[in-house]
């Protein structure tokens, strides 16, 4: 068995499944895993592989003309989850993908299409949860900071989202297990950044604890409350306690 690895970024998985695929040692010979790899398997070759952004274009263009754009949104999407064995679901996809063309994504039949279905649905949910959780909090400059630890990297289907909301602000959302961030400057398009250590910490030193409106959000959170109905088992259905640490009312 021969494994593929490479780091856990986008380009660089798609150039461990040109590598892959174009390694010809037969599909069922081969598995693809993302970096850190955990323990070792015996009788294994590992084989890592850096980006290349002649053959990450070349897998995208294929995935979109030759299945569908819908075929590879879900590639995207499931490159962005936390499941450790991602990319070989997205391979797996891939050579089903390749043989029926555009219907693949309807044929939940196959346990490769499922799975990505299933990964796809649960960085879709996440996103969507943390599109109605997300807060802001006022920085001293004006600048509008919101911190998130969601499992599934998903700034990018966030952004839009409160590019449309707030077209006209200065904003940021901060993903903070993986130090990346989504900016935002006024009346522009927003734009996705690494974050040093450093910029990190001044960015967390020069927020403003005093924002009133933290006060007065947390105060209607409480007054609109009624005690007869709390139901905090229901609630937890809804807001998850992992999803809390950075929600004001909480």
């Amino acid at each position: 068995m021969t494994i593929f690895t490479c780091f856990d970024q986008f380009e660089d998985m798609m150039t461990c499944i040109y590598d892959a695929w174009d390694s010809k040692l037969g599909h069922k010979n081969i598995r693809l895993l993302t970096e850190p790899v955990g323990n070792l398997e015996l009788f294994c070759d590992y084989l890592h592989v850096d980006a290349d952004k002649r053959k990450t274009v070349s897998v995208i263009n294929s995935i979109q003309h030759k299945i569908s754009f819908e075929a590879y949104q879900m590639v995207f999407r499931c490159a962005m989850s936390q499941v450790p064995d991602k990319l070989d679901v997205i391979y797996r996809f891939l050579l089903f993908g390749f043989t029926y063309g555009s219907k693949v994504v309807n044929m939940l039949q196959i346990p490769a299409v499922s799975a990505i279905f299933e990964v796809n649905r649960s960085v879709l949910n996440e996103s969507h949860q943390f599109q109605e959780f997300l807060r802001f909090t006022l920085m001293q400059d004006g600048v509008l900071v919101s911190h998130i630890e969601p499992r599934s990297d998903i700034l990018t289907f966030l952004a839009p989202q409160f590019e449309d909301r707030m077209p006209s602000e200065n904003w940021m959302i901060i993903d903070d297990n993986r130090k990346t961030a989504v900016v935002h400057p006024r009346n522009s398009e927003f734009y996705l950044t690494s974050l040093s250590k450093e910029e990190f910490d001044r960015i967390k030193s020069l927020e403003d604890k005093s924002d009133p409106y933290v006060e007065l959000w947390k105060g209607f959170f409480e007054t609109i409350g009624i005690k007869e109905r709390k139901n905090y088992k229901c609630q937890r259905n809804h807001i998850p306690l992992w999803c809390r640490k950075h929600v004001t009312e909480f």
